[in-house]
């Protein structure tokens, strides 16, 4: 039985909750299509996490994406269901964080749902409703001028208020430490609210968390939660078949690239590294948008480089460049034509021969795997890769390194690199 489904609003995000929960004995596949639910429901999997690309696009196509989601799992016995979204709340005033959780607890037909982003592992916490990064308010952080999805309300219950007609509460960390029946109580008292942002500060906050809305049809957060969950249904029920993490995938024997995509400062390192050593191209969007044929360029460039080692390619920019792009395409425009030339880059690799791929981008992995055709993936245990690792099978088995931006370590992409080459040894 599928004890747990989960829908992600990005790849990576995905493959980190798949990962997290190899790692606690949960075979977990990832898809990136509810048609290949019908293959999960015939495997060993206990839980599966449906990857799709809805965290920025409109509220109302996203909702739709999120029904069909909960259906096509419903369809395969799914026992329990969980909305997937970044441990930093990445939202507008528009969604999509209300809207899916609305049209996901709609279809499970659930009356009420927590909300739980944080990551204690990694000092993501959540006091009184408020979300921390370390010591910050979430609201005076880094994200505070992301150009994509500001983050400048440190409180969880305002930014999600205004997100939803749905009354918005909070679960305290002191109503929190009273208990199961204590929880009952105050979600009695607030007979019409049905979004609780619920408050975690440390593993003891999420265990309880866990114990108490195991069974609810719908709970939602980031990648920590379904960690709790896995061990709270465990707990509650030995017989629930267990297997090993695995360390080393199948093997793919063939060329390897670095795809980078993000802007963030750590993969500016990483791509920087790595141009030092395996030759590397920076694409030109201004140049890009005035040519029809700079992907015949690029992959021209690709084929004479391919074979004496790694190649990169990357659209990643300082923020001096990203505002020089933006000004000339518009950050839409930007945003669009760089995961277009990606994909096709990606896809005429993979006809050149590429088998090992490393990304860089929670969006660039989307669109990767996309133009790919990747349907179905086997998911490593969590490990210093990050959660990142992954394989498909076929007549041309292929293996990935998805890692988020904001990942560091300059020589991630070498460290990936000799994983997949091992698990063409061990594999």
């Amino acid at each position: 039985m599928i004890e747990l489904g989960v829908l992600a609003d990005d790849l990576t995000g995905g493959m980190m909750v798949a990962s997290l929960l190899e790692s606690e004995g949960v075979e977990c596949p990832l898809v990136t299509s509810v048609d290949e639910l019908a293959q999960i429901a015939e495997s060993k999997a206990t839980a599966v996490v449906v990857a799709r690309k809805i965290r920025l696009v409109d509220a109302a196509l996203a909702q739709e994406e999120a029904v069909r989601a909960v259906q096509a799992l419903q369809d395969i016995g799914c026992k329990r269901f969980f909305y997937k979204y970044c441990a930093t709340f990445d939202s507008t005033e528009k969604g999509n964080i209300g809207p899916i959780a609305d049209a996901m607890l709609g279809a499970v037909g659930g009356r009420q749902t927590i909300f739980c982003p944080a990551f204690p592992r990694y000092t993501v916490t959540l006091v009184d409703g408020i979300l921390y990064l370390g010591k910050t308010p979430l609201g005076e952080s880094f994200k505070r001028d992301d150009p994509v999805t500001p983050m400048t309300n440190s409180n969880l219950v305002e930014v999600l208020q205004t997100q939803s007609q749905r009354k918005v509460g909070l679960i305290s960390r002191e109503i929190l430490s009273q208990g199961p029946d204590a929880i009952e109580r105050h979600i009695q008292d607030g007979d019409a609210t049905s979004f609780y942002i619920t408050d975690a500060a440390d593993d003891e906050d999420m265990a309880r968390i866990a114990d108490f809305a195991l069974d609810w049809s719908l709970t939602t957060g980031a990648d920590a939660l379904p960690v709790f969950l896995a061990r709270a249904w465990q707990q509650r029920d030995s017989s629930i078949r267990m297997t090993e993490a695995k360390t080393h995938l199948s093997a793919s024997p063939g060329y390897e690239a670095f795809i980078a995509g993000s802007c963030a400062a750590a993969t500016l390192s990483q791509v920087a590294y790595f141009e030092q050593r395996h030759p590397t191209f920076r694409v030109d969007l201004i140049k890009a948008s005035e040519r029809s044929d700079y992907v015949d360029h690029i992959l021209s460039w690709a084929a004479d480089n391919i074979a004496s080692g790694p190649i990169g390619v990357s659209t990643s920019v300082d923020v001096e460049g990203l505002e020089i792009t933006q000004s000339k395409l518009g950050r839409q425009g930007a945003a669009d034509l760089a995961d277009r030339i990606l994909g096709e880059v990606a896809s005429g690799l993979h006809i050149l021969g590429v088998r090992k791929f490393v990304v860089a981008g929670g969006e660039t992995s989307g669109q990767v795997m996309s133009a790919l055709g990747v349907k179905q993936l086997a998911v490593a245990g969590f490990d210093e890769l990050s959660g990142g690792y992954c394989h498909q099978a076929g007549n041309k088995p292929t293996s990935f390194v998805l890692k988020a931006g904001a990942i560091p370590k300059d020589d991630f992409f070498f460290i990936a690199i000799e994983r997949l080459r091992e698990a063409d040894v061990f594999g």
